[in-house]
């Protein structure tokens, strides 16, 4: 299928799922009758039915804490969180309890919920929407978290996370939802959780990035190399947790020079676990310091400003310009 978008993507890969296996269902915050807050779930109340497409209370926690009971009695579960920044009144659910329900029951439960969430900057939405919230989750063990870029990836990584035994973080870039077009296979599609894509072979330094960063990322290579003629490679991690850290190293090792990119605030950001991977698996072909280019360390900002606060491929090729000067 030629020139689809990301939120179409998204909502055939539900629909496929849900025709494959009746256990699925989806639920959340005006998922059914408005089909979601951006139509990603538009349709599917009228094909499955009100007793598989089902709209929930205004409560993050307790979309979350039934999901947990949905997926233990049998259930698979694709929640809908309007916007990553609402999480946050879920947190307990997904940490405390979706996480760790595998673990705690020595293996009797598993919880095979997707969590959906818009994330991210890019156009311009009101604060609490565009947070990135990636670093958090990624750090708590027992739930995978997935970034899809593209159309594409984004049909493979959701349909392996629903069918994933146990819960994933399915964050959607909220700029990539119809900006981005690209052919997407027909019929069954899955990608492997766990592995990152080489978006572009690495040669003379290699920009790491996951989301709405790629394209970013991938726009900087451009100016590198019509600038200085330099061949610079893009490595998309995909899936944060767990980080394919063979890929990783791989690209960091034929490179020398990294530079990692992402939305969320520098400090903690999941770009210090990138680094700090490259250091030690790789430190000996460094030939430079591991640059990052990240959102600054203050709240999301109004509209108003976000451009200002969002890495943009200006600051990406200035921080490959130092590490080639370097």
């Amino acid at each position: 299928m030629a020139g689809v978008t990301m939120l179409a993507a998204i909502h055939d890969t539900i629909a496929n799922e849900m025709a494959r296996d009746e256990r699925v269902v989806v639920l959340g915050e005006d998922v059914g009758r408005n089909g979601g807050v951006f139509r990603v779930t538009d349709g599917l109340l009228d094909r499955f039915g009100e007793s598989r497409v089902f709209d929930t209370p205004i409560s993050e926690a307790a979309i979350i804490g039934a999901s947990v009971g949905l997926s233990v009695t049998g259930m698979v579960p694709i929640v809908e969180i309007q916007f990553a920044g609402f999480a946050a009144q879920a947190y307990h659910q997904i940490v405390g309890q979706l996480s760790r329900m595998r673990y705690r029951s020595r293996g009797r439960f598993h919880c095979p919920v997707t969590v959906r969430a818009a994330y991210g900057g890019g156009i311009r939405t009101p604060e609490h929407h565009p947070d990135s919230i990636e670093a958090p989750y990624a750090h708590t063990p027992g739930i995978t978290v997935v970034v899809p870029s593209n159309p594409a990836d984004a049909k493979g990584l959701l349909a392996s996370a629903i069918r994933d035994p146990d819960p994933v973080l399915f964050l959607e870039p909220i700029p990539l939802y119809r900006h981005a077009r690209d052919d997407v296979p027909e019929g069954e599609h899955l990608i492997e959780l766990g592995r990152a894509s080489v978006v572009r072979e690495p040669a003379d330094a290699v920009v790491v990035a996951w989301g709405a960063m790629v394209p970013v990322a991938c726009e900087a290579a451009d100016v590198i190399g019509e600038r200085r003629g330099a061949q610079v490679g893009v490595v998309d991690l995909r899936t944060l947790a767990p980080l394919d850290v063979e890929t990783l190293v791989s690209a960091a090792e034929r490179a020398g020079r990294v530079v990692v990119v992402h939305e969320a605030p520098l400090t903690a950001g999941f770009g210090a676990e990138v680094v700090a991977t490259i250091q030690e698996e790789a430190f000996y072909s460094l030939e430079a310091p591991i640059r990052r280019v990240a959102g600054y360390d203050v709240p999301a900002p109004v509209p108003l400003v976000e451009d200002w606060c969002r890495p943009d491929t200006a600051r990406v090729v200035a921080a490959l310009e130092a590490s080639l000067d370097a």
